[in-house]
């Protein structure tokens, strides 16, 4: 592979593209001390509050996530789940706490089938309690708080019962969001209630108070994780799920009760000189993306550099055949294995890497048969940008990176005291088997659905945390956590200039390239590697904050309303 590098390097200066960090990047903030990055202005105001309070970076992520909860209700909130990725600089450990959803004990493998014996698209199953998880975020916190807090836990909660009592502004993002679930709202009349103004959407600038989730954050404050998982909020999540008009399902007092966080071992790769860490399975953030990067490792990014259409092509052809290996292999460990070390392994990747061209595309993409796994077929789930991310890194060196979600725009659109409820069950594959035999993603009791959420932190040669960072969108999680770990690592950008790289995806048989940046001008030299070239929107919010040597600095993605803000 090492051999390609003159023909790479003299087609890449042959086409002489233009400079693809035209696209102007979101301000950054620097600090000595502490700094956090959220896909909200708030959320991140929230988090800075608290560092400023005297907070652990655990404090400060844990009071973003509920913040999310108020202004960013479309994605994330304490009704769904997140994963955690926390460095505790006292002792130089890693941990990671799984706190994704939980299929209700009723939930069976054909819960997404209809009666004709087809699964139900998306638009059917999502609204309504039939994809409704028992919730993580709050179960998460507890964990977190305890091991890691500084700060009474009611301290935290203040910036988001301020949001909720005292009202926020309707921005551009959470506009058109309402507009995209407009049509079927006239079923959710609490939803309505709350974000419509005179039969519409709420429109930009509109004052949204929300008294019944200030009321609720209060009690829980007051009393704890248990206020949410028992009593009066275990009755109201109850009670949206079975009396839905859209897709009524049960989830018990049982369900809620028995949930449990997990604590899991993170998932490392090392790339160049550098160790990568992620979560591992339900997540296929980690393997899926340390999979592509073992695959380009044989290939020379950083002299191609990101003007270059060669670099693209590599990075796509790597990311359908990690795809191809997620789609067959992981799903929640906890019911099936997952063959996570093969699925790594160097020597595996190397040969993965073999099946790339530098001048052609390939005509397929199958899955390989990495060391430890078991025969499989492939099953595919719905894709839905949804989900946000934030980040903190306090005054000690601890390092948080969570991504949380409530699945798509306003998860299942159902409402338990002022909060949405996810539809994080349709993270499953709908159709439990395939050629005969049961996928790995199926649903089962108990079960958590397979996830594409990538929380990273990036440690140097010696060490040390240098880099942290996730995204929402979806199954393009991964590519966006991609893309910016390449543009850090290979290009040696500064992360707000690695943030503001483009954006690239797959449709079918199409690669998509992000519209309106230097990349969609290189439309014909990636078609000329034989495979057709889709020029579209492809939005992005990865919030990151990197070591610069000296100090931390944060930066949020371009193209959201996000910040970094510093302590």
């Amino acid at each position: 592979m090492r051999m390609i590098l003159p023909l790479l390097l003299a087609a890449s200066t042959a086409l002489a593209p233009t400079p693809i960090l035209a696209k102007p990047a979101a301000p950054m903030a620097s600090a000595v001390k502490g700094v956090v990055s959220s896909a909200d202005s708030r959320a991140a105001a929230a988090g800075q509050e608290i560092l400023r309070a005297g907070g652990t970076a655990a404090d400060a992520a844990m009071a973003m996530m509920l913040a999310l909860t108020v202004v960013e209700p479309q994605s994330s909130g304490i009704g769904g789940g997140g994963l955690l990725l926390y460095h505790d600089a006292k002792t130089g450990k890693l941990s990671t706490i799984d706190g994704r959803e939980i299929a209700p004990a009723a939930a069976r493998p054909d819960r997404f089938m209809g009666a004709d014996g087809k699964p139900l698209s998306y638009a059917q199953a999502v609204p309504g309690g039939q994809s409704v998880g028992v919730p993580g975020n709050i179960a998460l916190m507890a964990m977190t708080h305890d091991k890691w807090g500084k700060l009474p836990w009611k301290r935290l909660f203040a910036p988001a019962i301020r949001l909720a009592e005292d009202g926020f502004v309707v921005t551009p993002i959470l506009h058109k969001r309402l507009g995209m679930v407009e049509k079927i709202w006239p079923d959710f009349p609490e939803a309505q209630a709350l974000y419509w103004r005179d039969g519409k959407p709420a429109p930009v600038g509109t004052t949204i108070k929300n008294p019944a989730l200030g009321k609720f954050l209060r009690d829980l404050a007051k009393r704890g994780p248990k206020a949410f998982y028992t009593g009066e909020n275990a009755k109201a999540i109850i009670a949206a799920a079975a009396t839905a008009k859209r897709n009524p399902a049960p989830i018990t007092a049982q369900d809620l009760a028995g949930y449990k966080v997990k604590e899991r071992p993170p998932v490392c790769a090392s790339y160049r000189s550098y160790k990568l860490c992620g979560m591992g399975p339900p997540s296929s953030g980690a393997t899926t993306v340390f999979g592509m990067l073992g695959m380009l490792e044989e290939f020379p990014l950083g002299a191609l550099g990101p003007d270059s259409p060669a670099s693209w092509h590599l990075i796509s052809e790597a990311m359908r055949l990690a795809y191809a290996d997620r789609d067959v292999y992981v799903a929640d460990a906890d019911f099936v294995p997952v063959p996570v070390k093969g699925l790594l392994d160097p020597a595996y990747l190397a040969k993965r890497a073999q099946l790339i061209s530098p001048d052609a595309a390939r005509a397929d993409y199958p899955a390989g048969s990495p060391p430890g796994a078991e025969p499989r077929t492939a099953a595919l789930t719905p894709d839905v940008p949804g989900t946000t991310h934030f980040v903190a890194v306090d005054k000690w060196g601890d390092v948080a990176s969570m991504t949380s979600t409530v699945e798509g725009p306003f998860g299942s659109q159902l409402i338990a005291n002022g909060y949405f409820l996810n539809n994080e069950l349709t993270d499953f594959t709908f159709a439990p088997e395939k050629d005969g035999k049961p996928v790995a993603n199926r649903v089962a009791p108990g079960k958590r659905p397979l996830s594409s959420m990538s929380p990273t932190i990036v440690y140097d040669a010696n060490g040390k945390p240098v880099l942290a960072l996730g995204s929402a969108g979806g199954k393009r999680i991964i590519m966006h956590v991609l893309r910016t770990l390449v543009g850090v690592i290979d290009w040696k950008l500064p992360i707000d200039q690695a943030l503001a790289l483009p954006n690239i995806y797959m449709a079918g048989d199409l690669v998509q390239v992000e519209e309106g940046t230097p990349l969609a001008a290189l439309q014909s030299s990636l078609a000329a590697k034989g495979r057709g070239v889709l020029v579209t929107p492809l939005e992005s919010k990865v919030n990151a904050v990197e070591w610069t040597g000296t100090l931390w600095r944060g930066a949020a993605d371009p193209r959201s309303e996000g910040k970094a803000l510093e302590e």
